[in-house]
């Protein structure tokens, strides 16, 4: 299996050829950084300058995919270059090679490459000083601490920079990811609650006028038909006044989701009312003191979509509606006769249910609904297997900040 090279970054090369270039001019023009008589200078012809400047380009081509091993590479290039007349090109390059191997380096590695550079810079100024004893010793540390400790400073700075811009950025990313998923539940809790009070207010008047249409329609009776018109008449004007309710609460720039004029448990007896002269057998029994007004609010709908669900699909019977107030909670319970029908029905969606489950638990309160067996008693004819369906709610009556 091939083994695949590294690709070189674009600036790396740029950085590379521009060090070759200056290196050759330098050389070209015979400017080294020492003579040729200089005892250090182990290769005192011209050309070996050469040597330790090609190394240094190629390892400046990587210094951006492996700058650890370029950095050791550059090391030994550098001490190459100091047996040499040596090439200033090949310096400034090593500077580099050491800024980038702090910069892009694992963190444990850049950390290590600093303290390294800083070592070394406190041992090439006191050592000098403490063997030779003059002041003059003092600049081999500090061309060390240029060449070394500098380069691995600032490579450290820009790194810290780096890593604190990338961290804001994440932060700025997962502040808008947040707000953007703040904004979608908000969006969809909006339209949940739209939707409930659009099927609670309406879903009851409509429910009526579909049912005594077709009682008028099926019958051939002018006064069943006068009563049935005047009941349709009465749910439609209740329908729209409800509609222009809701139209006021979403045209309301205000703020105030719930107006004074939301309903409030005072009106449960009009809600009956209504209900029996849509031909519903209701009886009311409720014992309950002023509530918040979510509760009420909540109460009241429940209730009302009890009852437009008992118009709809209850068997002949009395529907029994009971609010009872104990313990810190209101339990609401709502039972009408379950079966079959002879009279008309009004098609359903499952959407009442829905919305009914949904006000109890934004109160943490609790909710069942289904059909279960009746017990004995006048309004069942004595049957055992008679069923009766049942809503039940219990809303906690004291809500934080409600007063």
């Amino acid at each position: 299996m091939a083994v695949r090279l590294p690709r070189p970054h674009r600036d790396d090369v740029c950085i590379a050829l521009a060090g070759l270039v200056g290196g050759l001019i330098l050389w070209g023009l015979g400017l080294g950084m020492r003579t040729a008589e200089e005892p250090n200078v182990l290769w005192s012809r011209h050309w070996p300058v050469l040597v330790p400047l090609v190394v240094m380009v190629c390892c400046e081509v990587l210094r951006r995919q492996r700058p650890r091993t370029v950095l050791l590479v550059g090391t030994v290039a550098l001490t190459l270059d100091t047996t040499t007349q040596g090439n200033i090109a090949t310096l400034v390059m090593f500077t580099d090679l050491v800024y980038a191997a702090v910069l892009y380096s694992p963190l444990a590695s850049a950390r290590r490459i600093l303290w390294i550079a800083g070592l070394l810079t406190v041992v090439g100024t006191v050592v000098p000083v403490a063997v030779w004893r003059t002041p003059e010793a003092v600049l081999i540390g500090v061309i060390v601490g240029a060449v070394a400790f500098g380069p691995a400073t600032t490579g450290w700075l820009v790194r810290n920079h780096r890593d604190a811009a990338e961290a804001a950025r994440l932060r700025a990313e997962q502040t808008a990811l947040l707000a953007e998923i703040d904004r979608t539940q908000a969006v969809t809790a909006e339209r949940a609650r739209m939707a409930r009070e659009l099927h609670d207010m309406v879903a009851n008047h409509l429910s009526a006028i579909a049912i005594h249409s077709t009682a008028a329609l099926s019958l051939d009776d002018p006064d069943t038909t006068k009563d049935a018109l005047g009941i349709i008449r009465e749910n439609s004007v209740e329908g729209l006044a409800e509609m222009r309710r809701l139209i006021g609460i979403l045209r309301d720039s205000s703020g105030d989701t719930e107006p004074s004029a939301a309903p409030t448990l005072d009106g449960i007896g009009a809600l009956v009312d209504t209900a029996r002269a849509n031909g519903l057998d209701v009886t009311l029994d409720t014992t309950h003191v002023k509530l918040p007004a979510p509760v009420e609010l909540a109460a009241y709908r429940i209730v009302q979509e009890s009852l437009t669900n008992a118009l709809k699909h209850a068997s002949p019977g009395r529907v029994t509606v009971t609010l009872a107030q104990r313990d810190g909670t209101l339990s609401l319970r709502v039972t009408s006769p379950y079966g079959d029908r002879d009279g008309p029905r009004a098609p359903g969606s499952g959407a009442g249910l829905v919305g009914m489950r949904e006000r109890v638990a934004l109160l943490g309160g609790t909710f069942e609904a289904g059909p279960e067996s009746a017990p004995d008693s006048p309004d069942s004819g004595g049957s055992r297997d008679s069923k009766i369906w049942t809503v039940h709610a219990t809303l906690p009556t004291a809500l934080g900040g409600t007063e």
